[in-house]
């Protein structure tokens, strides 16, 4: 019998695979491991989301099937955040699709909207569901990596030269580009002048434009990031994915929202009425209530996570490991310090797991052009972060032994 299944056998290893068990048998043994790793959200949802979940959730018709598009009142209170945060209005009917996390509806895209063969230019180092969604889906990727000016800010020029000889030499012609602003992992921001530039590039391409803007929200310098809608007539070529699960604190609700054309909109909303019926139905009721009732939990969110980044940057940067503080998002993206640098992100990441009981996230995970670099996420309390550094510390002064010890490790090991 043929076990060879195809869209499984085009997944790449799991990456992460290694450092994720090495972490469980660490904490199998009695370890204390600070994890930075996985982007779980660890603060408590707001209580008015959880009192309005409670209070629905008694009511008996609510246990039915919802819809597998959103209720209209959760689409019609998506369609009012975008006014208020963005200016921007949409149509709740047919351009707003409620979707299991952004996760769930990019994935569930590219299935709509990709043929086998089809080019899809993807940014890497990126979230893995940006380019494997349509690797899943059948769909060739075309890596584009992220280019950064010397202070380490986005390059939106040079990406754009980059797209345009990608177009040009892909056959055939990309159906689709991904962005991501704010960026996972990279923590990058991009300008409204570089949408502008963007969508112009995709309108005369005729190439679909795909938005993750999910960390919007999570931002720390009073410059809040901008939706692509934004630009006009950005809309007839751009879908644009939302996540509630960092605005407020909600990972495990799997809420999020597909916003855009209508005709990706529409895909989107077919395939999902083949596949699910929605998210429960008290979720999305609390879910409307997050988007609907008071705002200023998301204030008090963010301001956790730039404490957070703050004490993460300073302790760290006492320790020795200079860390560039992030613009956005609840993650730090940094190059493997010297002298575990020469070993790679992966080698980087088991050591300061092994010897300092605390995990991150190696870069090559997230690409080929995250290798050097690592990623750590802000889940942790300052309290702990304290404490991550000070293992950190003692790796760093203890480096060149503990790299010796490494490199004498993997050789017998072969």
């Amino acid at each position: 019998m043929n076990t060879d299944f195809y869209r499984v056998k085009r997944l790449p290893p799991y990456v992460f695979a290694e450092v994720n068990r090495m972490k469980a048998d660490l904490r199998a043994a009695g370890h204390d491991v600070i994890d930075f790793g996985m982007g779980n959200p660890d603060m408590d949802t707001p209580s008015h989301i959880v009192e309005k979940l409670v209070e629905t959730v008694q009511r008996p018709r609510t246990h039915r099937y919802s819809a597998s598009k959103g209720i209209p009142g959760l689409r019609k209170a998506q369609a009012a955040y975008y006014e208020r945060r963005f200016g921007v209005t949409v149509d709740p009917e047919t351009e707003i699709v409620a979707t299991l996390g952004s996760k769930e509806g990019l994935a569930n895209l590219a299935a709509a909207i990709s043929a086998p063969g089809d080019v899809i230019l993807a940014p890497n180092p990126s979230y893995p569901i940006h380019a494997f969604g349509f690797m899943i889906a059948g769909g060739t990727l075309r890596h584009i990596p992220v280019p950064t000016t010397p202070e380490g800010m986005f390059d939106g020029g040079e990406y754009l030269r980059v797209l345009d000889r990608a177009v040009r030499h892909s056959v055939p012609k990309p159906t689709a580009i991904v962005v991501n602003f704010p960026s996972n992992p990279t923590a990058l921001i991009c300008d409204l002048d570089f949408y502008r530039d963007l969508v112009a590039f995709a309108r005369k391409h005729e190439i679909w434009l795909l938005s993750d803007v999910a960390y919007a929200e999570m931002y720390y310098d009073d410059n809040p990031p901008h939706s692509i809608l934004e630009v006009p007539g950005a809309i007839d070529v751009a879908v644009e994915f939302t996540s509630l699960s960092k605005t407020y604190a909600m990972p495990g609700w799997r809420m999020g929202f597909a916003v855009g054309n209508r005709h990706l909109i529409g895909a989107l909303t077919r395939i999902k009425s083949y596949l699910d019926y929605g998210a429960f139905t008290p979720i999305q009721v609390a879910a409307a209530t997050a988007l609907n009732g008071p705002q200023d939990c998301i204030g008090e969110i963010r301001k956790v996570y730039q404490d957070r980044r703050d004490v993460l940057v300073e302790a760290m940067g006492r320790a020795g490991w200079a860390i560039p503080a992030p613009p956005a998002t609840m993650f730090a993206w940094s190059k493997v310090p010297s002298p575990f640098d020469k070993l790679g992100s992966m080698a980087f990441a088991k050591i300061v797991l092994q010897e300092a009981d605390v995990a991150i996230s190696p870069g090559v995970g997230f690409g080929e052009y995250g290798e050097g670099f690592v990623r750590l996420a802000l889940v942790e309390n300052e309290q702990r972060i304290r404490q991550a550094a000070r293992g950190i510390r003692k790796l760093m002064d203890d480096a060149d032994t503990v790299v010796e010890k490494y490199l004498a490790s993997e050789e017998a090991a072969e």
